[in-house]
């Protein structure tokens, strides 16, 4: 299945530079382009693509204020939305996730990251730069006492499953965990589902927090 995406920035040049790297893609399709969150909303709700990628920083209505039109708890039909910005601020990520985006990823994530994010979230899961999720499980590692639990799995996890999982709480992407474990793509897409499902986890970040808190209780 094709995924239609939607592009919001307000720099020409880098909605062109993103439509390159999605264009790459074979299932995935560029349908419309928005040059600040207004006019995303307004082509979100016209058009109802799969996934809108979203920048922060746009004149007016930001990207911020779009997603929380888009994607937000209270929105009847929400669209997943993915932000990706220049800038690697924390209260960004926290703002952004808030507002009910579904991945947070930096302009120089590259391809690969960038078709793994748009694609997880038209499953309805959530990707997040490797760099940021390794700083999200810090901060909660710090909110946690040193004897944190993680409940235990609802079924046995196989070894090349806490393979991944270990390479998830890493920060690892798909495709670099694929190449770390000499693993297909694929294959590691089936693991993370399968690891969601056993741990009962929404996304990759709750895998990293459930990873995090049985090493607490191993300890």
């Amino acid at each position: 299945m094709t995924v239609r995406v939607l592009i919001a920035d307000d720099q020409q040049l880098v909605r062109a530079g993103l439509r390159v790297l999605l264009d790459t893609q074979p299932d995935i399709e560029v349908i419309a382009e928005a040059a600040d969150g207004a006019e995303a909303i307004a082509l979100a709700r016209s058009l109802r693509p799969d996934v809108c990628l979203l920048d922060i920083r746009m004149p007016g209505t930001d990207g911020l204020e779009a997603t929380r039109a888009i994607a937000g708890p209270d929105v009847a039909e929400p669209i997943p939305v993915v932000v990706i910005t220049t800038f690697d601020l924390d209260e960004y990520v926290y703002a952004a996730l808030r507002a009910g985006a579904r991945g947070f990823l930096l302009k120089d994530a590259g391809a690969a990251m960038l078709a793994d994010a748009v694609h997880a979230a038209a499953r309805g899961d959530a990707l997040i730069a490797p760099n940021v999720t390794v700083r999200l499980i810090e901060a909660f590692a710090g909110t946690e006492p040193a004897s944190g639990t993680a409940a235990p799995p609802l079924e046995p996890l196989t070894a090349r499953e806490r393979d991944v999982l270990a390479a998830v709480a890493r920060g690892l992407g798909n495709t670099e965990i694929a190449g770390e474990l000499h693993i297909s793509l694929s294959t590691v897409k089936t693991h993370v589902a399968s690891l969601m499902t056993k741990l009962d986890a929404r996304n990759r970040v709750e895998l990293a927090i459930w990873a995090l808190g049985a090493a607490h209780r191993r300890d």
